[in-house]
């Protein structure tokens, strides 16, 4: 496929998405490879697909629906009944190899390019395509059914002569108008060495042709590999429904096999393990290849139930897994390592440091434990050895799919997450847009990457992009991720405080719902009285770790602590080594000392933090803060009604009376006035403004009133 440059995808993508036609990215990267990045072309075949192939969960058409504008741009395109047969068998080979092309046609490569249809090949060192990827489809559908017929056979019988069976059989079958049973195994043991290659589209259309010719155990093994390679290309919902068709009736080691991919593309589709009694399907010998594939399909289930916080779940299962190890003798490379990555993908950031092999439980394990121990680059270096392609390990947990798509994808989150931890944001979001166009990003970690696309999104456009949106559109509706945070991010950097801490606060009541995996959120903007329950089960670096802990000081201490607090604050920062962490600290100390009215250093750490956001690509970030920065300059402009921003700052320093009168101070009230308002005494409010006047570190009721005007300004 041709690859397509993320600002012209964009522009395709918010297309479709501006005519409710949303792809997910890799989708939409493919209608645009085969459709010349024509914009109403690409809008009118996504109209002619339902939701769940563009999204992504079952695989597209071949070929491509015939739509008005490639029929118009065709009409005129006259044919002789040979080269019509030659560009059809171009469009419908499994390779671009030129020298069967030529076998098919019976001349040289000059001949066939000083031919009629010459003009309308691209060859070029061996290889041959349409010049023009659009023809392959008005040629499909204006190709009489004979006609496609007779050119398949004529192309089985050039590969059965050339010695070439695989291609040979799946010409036969589709110039079959009758089932080739015959063909059957072939195909199905080609689309098994294809989907061990990474190629698991092709694959996934090589078994589904077998599973049309063949019967029986044959059509039973068919549909595993079938089913296997659309998970493994992420398309859920054909899997779903190929390998269901193993239950219950099937194979029982073809059933067991395809048990793991269905539990995989059920999760994703419900957005949780579906629940059934394990009893009923565990093994009913002492075959140990029987037992091993009950316990990789238990090493799913643990890994799946893991990623969407459910621990009880997990622990069920991977006492299954280790049943069927210890039936099976796999302990050492499959039980080990599996466990070791469920309870970290669970949480459990003491989690064994237990490895195993091939990209998963080998390299991609590896990177998460480094990361977590505080050396993000070792663990960045770990994937980027596992992605050079040199010698890649059999992983026993994704057996034969460690090229796979969704292989693929679960790495590329994780490299992703790493770029983020170490504060490279417009790494990030470059490597997350370029992932995007070709992997299945919403299906690892319960959909972590939507979330980690959209926190991406705001941090450098301070909105949700098109490649954030339409990866967002991509979930399957039981999927949902929590965004109000998204939400108060985006008012934040727009300077809309009052509305991002409202959102914040409907997030903590909630319970502070967030993915295990840590991505940046927004202490910026509420008081949290107790960090412990922010942090439960979140696997992220200490440094990570170190940088909440210090927003969370900055906006909980009381200003009379402050004084004490601001130098530990200070000098903790500066250990920070990711620039965005550190920015966001920064941030945050000098809108606090300018809330005080320490001018000189709230204006030192905003353009500290500004310098910071922008090394580390977080462009919305740095204009936020470049703004707040801009406006010291303009302390004494009306800033509104102070309510909001003062409630926030000070409701966890002084007590809910305290603060109702301190707000009717702020709002002009006097003394008298406040004590007919809450009918208490005038000795009453007396008592209570004394106690704020000594938290809030203020002697007089302008001091008061000009403390709320500032946390209005910079809050």
């Amino acid at each position: 496929m041709t690859s397509v440059a993320s600002a012209v995808m964009e522009e395709i993508l918010d297309d479709l998405l501006a005519h409710e036609l949303s792809c997910a990215p890799h989708v939409a990267a493919r209608l645009a490879s085969e459709l010349a990045t024509d914009g109403p072309t690409i809008r009118a075949v996504a109209a002619r697909l339902d939701a769940a192939q563009r999204q992504g969960l079952r695989a597209l058409p071949s070929p491509l629906p015939m739509v008005p504008s490639i029929e118009a741009l065709f009409a005129h395109l006259e044919l002789a009944p040979a080269d019509r047969e030659v560009l059809v068998a171009v469009s419908l080979r499994l390779d671009d190899r030129l020298a069967p092309l030529l076998d098919f046609a019976g001349e040289s490569a000059a001949e066939l390019h000083r031919g009629a249809a010459g003009r309308h090949l691209d060859m070029h060192a061996g290889r041959v395509r349409l010049v023009e990827p659009r023809l392959a489809i008005w040629l499909r559908a204006t190709t009489p059914q004979s006609v496609a017929v007779a050119v398949h056979a004529r192309l089985h019988r050039v590969f059965r002569e050339r010695g070439e069976e695989v291609d040979a059989d799946w010409h036969r079958a589709r110039a079959s108008m009758h089932g080739e049973p015959v063909a059957a195994g072939e195909l199905t043991r080609i689309a098994r060495e294809l989907s061990e290659a990474g190629r698991s589209e092709r694959a996934f259309h090589l078994a589904a042709e077998a599973a049309a010719h063949a019967s029986g155990t044959t059509r039973d093994e068919a549909n595993l590999v079938a089913g296997v390679a659309a998970i493994a290309a992420g398309h859920a919902v054909e899997a779903a429904s190929r390998l269901a068709k193993l239950f219950p009736d099937g194979d029982e080691h073809q059933r067991l096999q395809g048990l793991g991919g269905l539990l995989v593309a059920q999760a994703h589709l419900r957005g949780a393990v579906p629940q059934f009694d394990a009893e009923a399907f565990r093994p009913r010998s002492d075959d140990a290849g029987l037992w091993y594939s009950w316990a990789r399909a238990a090493a799913f289930a643990a890994v799946l139930c893991a990623e969407r916080g459910d621990r009880a779940g997990m622990r069920l299962w991977l006492d299954e897994l280790r049943e069927g190890c210890a039936r099976s003798g796999a302990e050492r490379s499959l039980r080990d390592p599996v466990v070791a990555l469920a309870w970290l993908v669970g949480g459990d950031r003491g989690a064994e440091d237990v490895h195993g092999a091939g990209p998963l439980t080998g390299g991609m394990l590896r990177a998460l434990h480094a990361a977590i121990e505080g050396d993000v680059d070792r663990g960045l270096r770990l994937l980027a050895v596992g992605d050079s392609g040199i010698d890649v390990e059999v992983d026993p947990f994704v057996a034969g799919f460690e090229s796979s798509p969704l292989v693929g994808a679960y790495r590329a989150v994780v490299e992703v997450l790493l770029l983020m931890w170490r504060g490279d944001i417009g790494a990030a979001r470059e490597t997350m847009l370029r992932a995007s166009l070709e992997l299945p990003i919403a299906v690892p970690f319960a959909g972590l990457g939507v979330v980690i696309a959209r926190r991406l999104d705001l941090a450098v456009l301070g909105r949700l992009g098109p490649f954030a949106r339409a990866l967002t559109s991509a979930l399957p509706s039981p999927v949902r991720i929590d965004q109000l945070v998204d939400r108060g991010i985006e008012a934040f950097l727009a300077g809309a405080s009052a509305e991002a801490a409202a959102c914040m606060r409907v997030w903590r009541d909630r319970g502070a719902p967030q993915t295990t995996m840590s991505v940046p959120g927004l202490e910026e903007a509420i008081v949290v009285a107790d960090i412990a329950s922010w942090s439960t089960q979140r696997i992220e670096p200490p440094e990570i770790t170190l940088a909440q802990e210090l927003r969370v000081r900055i906006t909980s201490c009381s200003d009379e602590d402050w004084r004490v607090e601001r130098p530990r604050v200070v000098d903790a920062a500066r250990t920070l080594t990711s620039p965005f962490s550190r920015g966001r600290v920064e941030a945050m100390i000098g809108t606090r000392s300018l809330i005080r009215g320490d001018l000189e250093t709230g204006r030192e750490h905003l353009a500290t933090a500004v310098s910071l956001l922008d090394v580390s690509g977080a462009a919305a970030w740095s204009r936020a803060i470049a703004a707040r920065l801009a406006s010291e300059d303009r302390l004494s402009t009306s800033v509104g009604d102070p309510l909001s921003s003062c409630r926030r700052v000070w409701e966890s320093i002084v007590t809910a009376r305290e603060l109702e009168v301190a707000m009717l101070v702020v709002s002009g009230a006097s003394n008298r006035d406040i004590a007919d308002s809450l009918h208490v005494s005038v000795r009453t409010v007396e008592v209570h403004l004394g106690r704020v006047f000594a938290k809030l570190e203020v002697r007089t009721r302008v001091e008061l009133t000009v403390l709320a005007h500032r946390i209005g300004q910079y809050v």
